[in-house]
């Protein structure tokens, strides 16, 4: 567990919590060579230094976002814009929370990344590294 990632959670409402812990321990337990901080301001995790999924809180609820997950090709999965190629989903409780699913995804963000750790150093190009 990062203290700075129970602080967060600490910071949501009771029901919000609840969302943001589940989420935790399922990444935590299917990512666990991974790196987790908080990375402007939202509990994000990292393998070698690139962003691979992180949560965060929107009015929608809470915003479960793989960076690379618009290459998942998962229907679950919504990709919002062309740029980049992120993939998120909305849960408003945690009893929405497809642990399959959600095991299935970090499996591909494992194997499925796209260069973000570098995207400034080539001017918003983004490279598949897997």
């Amino acid at each position: 567990m990062v203290q700075e990632i129970i602080t967060y959670h600490e910071a949501q409402t009771a029901g919000d919590q609840l969302i943001c812990e589940k989420l935790e321990q399922i990444i935590f337990k299917n990512l666990p060579e991974a790196n987790a901080k908080i990375w402007h301001r939202h509990p994000v995790w990292f393998l070698d230094e690139n962003p691979i999924v992180g949560y965060s809180k929107q009015k929608p609820g809470i915003r479960l976002m793989f960076w690379s997950g618009a290459s998942f090709e998962e229907e679950g999965l919504n990709v919002l814009g062309k740029k980049y190629k992120d993939a998120s989903i909305f849960y408003t409780d945690a009893v929405q929370i497809d642990g399959k699913a959600l095991q299935r995804w970090l499996e591909k963000a494992r194997e499925i990344q796209w260069d973000y750790k570098n995207i400034y150093k080539r001017k918003g190009e983004l490279i598949r590294l897997k």
